[in-house]
């Protein structure tokens, strides 16, 4: 797949480094973000190990009540002894997100027909005993107090396609379905497939399990945001293989009247960061992005990103969060979406 539009320009910031002091991270590895606004306040969720070592858990970071979106003037939330605070216990879920722990969450908003109200959620992937998978998916929700876990994951793997893990969740709520796109396979495998499923309540229920895009446009996460009467979707194209990473390697952005669970609905993808090494980072991830409130085209990408040390061992690296800040004009959609499949090589099987 490749853009028939120039990339768009962009301005890329570090957010988070474990070997950056000026970053507040104090050598803890964050990353995995999910932004979102609770209130009158910015509020993300990261994924990471506060130490550098066990088993991965969610934290959180947040700008001043009333600020206004951006870059800078986050602050990890710590408990009164400095430490990394996580967001829940692990009371409940134990069993399936113990010991490889909590990675990629996304909050949610959308209504619990079961409970009749509102309700917040973090989906996550749970790893029950290696950091690298296999993985459920699950949540953590909000009881207005405090976020509790789950004693069961509500996502498994089923299909013969997904290869037993399925994670990388991003969902939204629309048209009183939770929408989730997915990530299946390995990436020690070299196999990713993003998937598309829908439910309901969030938790019982789910649609067959259905191939968004193929594994071989390796997509990785794929971020879905509401904007005036449409939608747009900023998604990462990676490359876990050997050798130089390929063109279309970075991030993307593409647009619908509807949230669809059909590629092939969705506007021809535009590249809007590539794998270009930044020293901090190559080859970001893991997008999620809000739009500004006062402008309607100026969005902050948040992404996740790594960089090589030069310490011993067989991971040598560290990993950063980063990011975009680019203006995304609003594109006009219509109710059949853009492409034929003849223009979009790869689409055909995703269908």
């Amino acid at each position: 797949m490749t853009s028939l539009t120039p990339h768009p320009s962009g301005t890329e910031r570090k957010v988070l480094d474990p070997r950056a002091p000026s970053t507040g991270s104090r050598g803890a590895e964050l990353l995995d973000p999910s932004v979102v606004k609770r209130s009158d306040q910015w509020w993300m969720c990261l994924a990471g190990q506060s130490h550098g070592y066990g088993s991965t858990d969610i934290y959180t970071a947040t700008l001043p009540p009333k600020a206004a979106l951006s870059v800078a003037g986050w602050t990890l939330t710590r408990d009164a002894a400095g430490e990394l605070k996580p967001l829940a216990s692990r009371s409940s879920s134990g069993r399936w997100d113990g010991k490889g722990g909590r990675h990629c969450p996304s909050y949610v908003k959308g209504w619990d027909p079961n409970k009749a109200k509102w309700v917040e959620r973090i989906y996550y992937a749970g790893a029950a005993e290696n950091l690298w998978g296999p993985y459920t998916i699950g949540f953590l929700e909000w009881n207005g107090e405090q976020w509790f876990d789950q004693p069961q994951p509500v996502f498994i793997a089923n299909d013969e396609w997904e290869h037993g893990s399925v994670y990388e969740p991003n969902l939204v709520y629309h048209d009183g379905k939770w929408k989730m796109w997915y990530v299946a396979g390995s990436n020690h495998a070299d196999y990713l497939v993003q998937g598309y499923a829908e439910s309901e309540d969030g938790r019982t229920g789910w649609s067959k399990h259905e191939v968004f895009a193929p594994p071989e446009m390796k997509m990785f996460d794929f971020c879905v945001r509401q904007r005036s009467d449409a939608f747009d979707a900023i998604f990462a194209r990676v490359w876990v293989g050997g050798g130089t990473a390929p063109p279309v390697t970075g991030l993307w952005w593409c647009r619908a009247r509807r949230p669809s669970g059909k590629l092939l609905d969705w506007s021809e993808p535009i590249q809007i960061m590539t794998a270009e090494d930044r020293g901090w980072h190559s080859g970001p991830w893991k997008p999620s992005f809000q739009f500004d409130e006062q402008i309607a085209e100026r969005a902050l990408v948040f992404f996740d990103g790594s960089y090589r040390t030069s310490d011993p061992g067989p991971f040598p690296f560290a990993f950063t969060l980063g990011c975009l800040e680019i203006n995304l004009p609003i594109l006009p959609v219509n109710e059949e979406g853009y492409r034929e499949a003849a223009r979009h090589p790869g689409c055909e099987a995703a269908e």
